[in-house]
């Protein structure tokens, strides 16, 4: 957060940042701020304790986080938010990290810093929505949620239709044309750095729901599902991952190329450990 604005931490995804945002304009706005004087009024023994936080290298309790947002003297719904915050950056799992970021979007103030991380977060929520994006590359494409609907595999609901191509507008991943039709705005998506990592891995979960589905739902002659047990050593692994990368870069290639698009289809790439290294 730059400039004279003041630092609120409705703006933050990260509540570390937060903290050595909020610190270094206390101390610009405050004669005589210090760790000395934000520890005294938030009851904290430690003169340390702050910079050792912000600094990555101790995490906040429950209590504790309280207790800072007392000796920066936040609000009570900042104060609420900055708690719930803590919780999400020190999240172990991507579920508990999915519940903690629903639980900072009941905040009005966080809604209104973060409406385009909530459309992204809608999106990787929803395996269809990157579906509909890429059927509107076909020629005979229309916004008919009807046929949307139905073309799907497996078919959704006619207000889902409409509810993912308003998403894929809000994104600018569809655009309007002048003649009324939807059309892609870029060939090619990628997850970038905008994604965070619980909405990633929720993506990733409901594709490989897809494929787990597919198996039953789609004739073996449409789809191609095998799998390899290898037994590697690190550096062949390693060379695997990259294989993998180029090989996705490659089809990601083909597909850019193509002259008469025709279906949505799914390519997962898995690759993990069964066992343990030696140490």
């Amino acid at each position: 957060m730059g400039g004279t604005e003041p630092v609120h931490a409705f703006g933050y995804l990260d509540y570390r940042a937060f903290l050595r945002d909020l610190f270094a304009q206390k101390k610009a706005e405050e004669s005589g701020f210090s760790h000395r004087a934000f520890s005294r009024r938030a009851g904290l023994r430690s003169t340390n304790y702050l910079n050792l936080v912000m600094a990555g290298r101790r995490n906040l309790t429950p209590v504790a986080a309280r207790q800072f947002a007392k000796g920066f003297a936040l609000g009570k719904d900042e104060t609420e938010y900055f708690c719930e915050l803590v919780v999400y950056c020190q999240a172990k799992t991507a579920e508990e990290r999915g519940r903690a970021y629903e639980r900072l979007g009941k905040f009005r103030k966080f809604r209104s810093a973060h409406q385009l991380a909530a459309a992204q977060s809608d999106y990787h929520a929803h395996w269809y929505y990157p579906a509909i994006r890429e059927l509107a590359a076909r020629p005979d494409f229309a916004f008919d949620p009807a046929w949307i609907a139905k073309a799907l595999i497996p078919p959704i609901s006619v207000v889902e239709a409409k509810r993912a191509v308003s998403r894929l507008l809000e994104l600018g991943l569809l655009t309007r044309t002048k003649g009324g039709r939807l059309k892609q705005t870029t060939e090619l998506v990628t997850t970038g750095s905008g994604p965070l990592g619980h909405q990633i891995v929720a993506y990733h979960r409901a594709m490989m729901a897809r494929a787990s589905e597919s198996i039953d739902r789609i004739p073996r002659e449409e789809r191609e599902i095998s799998s390899l047990t290898l037994c590697v050593s690190q550096d062949v692994l390693l060379q695997l991952k990259l294989r993998i990368r180029e090989f996705r870069k490659e089809l990601l290639q083909l597909a850019e190329l193509e002259g008469k698009p025709e279906r949505v289809v799914q390519l997962n790439f898995q690759l993990f450990p069964l066992s343990r290294r030696d140490e």
